[in-house]
C-alpha cells in the first residue's frame, strides 16, 4: 500500500538562517553602539565647547577630535591647555589616559588576529570604549566565528567617529556663542557613559577589584593637580586586578593539590 507523500507547510519549515556578510556585520554593529553614541552626544558638544573656552584655536579643537579621537585624553589636554601646563606633563597625562586602549587592543587581538595591517591600523584607531563594549560582548557570546564579523567592529566604530565629529564642530560653534559652558551640566554624560559602559563587563573577583580600587583612589586624589589623580587610580586598579588574579589562581592551585 502507497503512503502519500507529506509536503512541508511554511509553518514545518526549518527556521531561515541568515549568513553573515558585509553589510549585515557593519550594520549590526553600528546598531549595537547606537545608544552608547547618543549618549555620547553631549560628551562630544561639551568638548568642542570647553576646548574653545580653553584657549584652543576652532581648527586646533576639531584637529585633536580628527587626529586623536580619545574623548576623556582630549578633555584632560584641553584642560592642561588652559592650566597652562608644560608640554611634557600634557603629553604624558594623555598617554597615561589613553593606555587603557592597549589593553582593549589585546583583547580583541585573538578574535583579529587574522586582519591585515590594511584593517588594523584604522580599526586600531577608532577603537574606543563604547566600541570595544559591544564588541567584545558580540565576540565572546557568538557561536562560531563569522568571516566577516571585523565589519561589525568597522560599523560601530565608524558610527562613533563620525558622531564624535559633527558634535565636536557644534561644540566649537556654541562655544563661540555661549558663556561658561561647564555649568550646564553636560559633562555628567561621560561619567553615566563610561557607568554604563564598565558595569555590564565587570564579570569576576579581579575586575571587582581592580573598579573599586581605581574608584576609591580616584575619589582621594581627585583635587590633585594636572589630573595626577588619574595615573595614580589607572595604576591602583591595575595593581588590584593582577593581585587579585594571581591570588585567585594561587587557591585554584591549592585546591587541586
Amino acid at each position: 500500500m502507497s503512503h502519500p507523500t507529506p509536503t512541508l507547510t511554511l509553518a514545518d519549515a526549518p527556521p531561515a538562517t541568515h549568513p553573515s556578510t558585509r553589510s549585515r556585520e557593519f550594520w549590526s554593529g553600528a546598531r549595537a553602539v547606537l545608544p552608547l553614541v547618543l549618549s555620547a552626544i553631549p560628551f562630544g558638544l561639551l568638548y568642542g565647547a570647553l576646548g574653545i573656552q580653553a584657549g584652543l584655536s576652532p581648527a586646533a579643537t576639531i584637529g585633536m577630535s580628527l587626529f586623536v579621537f580619545a574623548g576623556s585624553s582630549q578633555f584632560v589636554g584641553a584642560n592642561l591647555v588652559s592650566a597652562l601646563a608644560p608640554i611634557p606633563v600634557i603629553v604624558l597625562t594623555t598617554f597615561i589616559v589613553n593606555l587603557r586602549h592597549a589593553l582593549y587592543a589585546a583583547t580583541l587581538a585573538p578574535h583579529l588576529k587574522h586582519l591585515g595591517q590594511r584593517w588594523l591600523l584604522p580599526l586600531g584607531f577608532m577603537l574606543t570604549d563604547e566600541a570595544f563594549a559591544v564588541t567584545i560582548q558580540r565576540f565572546e557570546g557568538e557561536n562560531g566565528t563569522s568571516p566577516h564579523r571585523h565589519w561589525y567592529v568597522f560599523g560601530a566604530e565608524l558610527l562613533m567617529y563620525l558622531n564624535w565629529q559633527v558634535c565636536t564642530v557644534l561644540g566649537v560653534v556654541a562655544g563661540s556663542l555661549m558663556g561658561d559652558a561647564s555649568g550646564l551640566g553636560l559633562d555628567f554624560a561621560m561619567s553615566v557613559t563610561f557607568i554604563g559602559i564598565v558595569v555590564p563587563l565587570i564579570r569576576n573577583r579581579p575586575m571587582v577589584a581592580a573598579a573599586v580600587a581605581a574608584g576609591v583612589v580616584a575619589l582621594l586624589t581627585y583635587q590633585l593637580e594636572n589630573k595626577v589623580g588619574l595615573m595614580l587610580a589607572a595604576a591602583a586598579g591595575i595593581a588590584a586586578g593582577y593581585f587579585t588574579e594571581v591570588w585567585s589562581a594561587n587557591k585554584q592551585g591549592e585546591r587541586h593539590e
